[in-house]
């Protein structure tokens, strides 16, 4: 069966509620979304850390559409089905100054490119990734008017990184304009959760969803369910968890990070630039605990299950 395709030159940078939609669809329709890099095309297969120094920040991140569901209105939430994904092969992870958990430590930038398939990602050699596409942005335009930036997450979706948003899971999105206005982008091949250097395996791919909606939902934020558990992929071989504890759970997460970054030097002779971003493609960050007064704890997970 063949749904109607929007083309990855129907993009568009920033959230407005002012944008024409590119295309209109009633609730129970499917459609296939070109989705282009988070770069916006500047970074290819044979890109170098060089061109990660000139690009254009105005360029990155599109998004496809919008696209207007009939029927949706303000309170609504627009229930999106994730179908499928087409990958494009290859991917990028970059080190980009001045953004990242860890900016003051990695002020130079990098750049590394992989390559993946029905086999896995091949990040480096003795380390494979389970390939796990999801859509980084995805999200509706908010009631604010203008133009609004979508590096940020907000109420309405946007750029939230949701690595477990994946073949088989259900996003509900609140509605706060007519038509709700629905764009997505930023497809990655892989992540951990938390994304910490500011990248995943950042991939060009054609994304397949089906919309609905839910009358008078009103949802304050997303919500989303998943159809299996979250790790299954990677957790046969255990894993090596570091951790961070400090009064600010960014400080812990930051100093998990640090810990899993000097371990992964000095277990696999990893760079301190591509531990880095081995540790955003695939450690998972996660809160341990926040009631324990005045530290909390935040633990930097590494599936074993990477590594040959």
């Amino acid at each position: 069966m063949s749904y109607p395709t929007i083309h990855k030159a129907r993009h568009h940078f920033g959230w407005n509620n002012a944008f024409e939609p590119v295309l209109r669809v009633t609730p129970g329709n499917t459609a296939v979304f070109e989705v282009v890099d988070a770069s916006g095309g500047q970074l290819g297969k044979t890109s170098t850390t060089k061109d990660v120094a000139a690009l254009d920040f105005a360029r990155v991140n599109p998004v496809t559409g919008p696209v207007f569901v009939e029927g949706a209105q303000p309170g609504d939430a627009l229930v999106v089905d994730i179908v499928d994904f087409e990958g494009s092969g290859w991917g990028w992870t970059a080190i980009i100054p001045g953004f990242g958990l860890l900016a003051e430590d990695f002020p130079t930038p990098f750049l590394h490119i992989s390559s993946y398939g029905a086999g896995g990602v091949e990040f480096a050699p003795g380390i494979r990734l389970p390939v796990r596409p999801f859509p980084g942005t995805i999200g509706v335009a908010p009631a604010q008017m203008g133009l609004h930036s979508v590096v940020p997450p907000r109420e309405v979706g946007g750029n939230m990184d949701i690595r477990d948003l994946t073949r088989g899971s259900t996003l509900r999105l609140p509605v706060q304009v007519p038509g709700a206005l629905f764009s997505v982008g930023d497809t990655h091949a892989a992540q951990g959760d938390g994304e910490v250097c500011g990248t995943a395996v950042e991939s060009p791919m054609v994304v397949t969803l089906k919309f609905t909606l839910q009358k008078r939902a009103n949802l304050r934020r997303p919500q989303f369910a998943i159809p299996s558990p979250p790790t299954r992929h990677v957790d046969e071989r255990g894993y090596y968890a570091t951790t961070g504890i400090a009064p600010d759970l960014m400080q812990a997460a930051r100093d998990a990070v640090r810990d899993a970054i000097d371990y992964l030097g000095k277990e696999y002779r990893l760079s301190p630039d591509l531990a880095y971003a081995l540790c955003s493609v695939a450690a998972d960050l996660r809160i341990s605990e926040v009631v324990d007064v005045p530290n909390w704890v935040v633990a930097a997970y590494l599936p074993k299950s990477i590594f040959s």
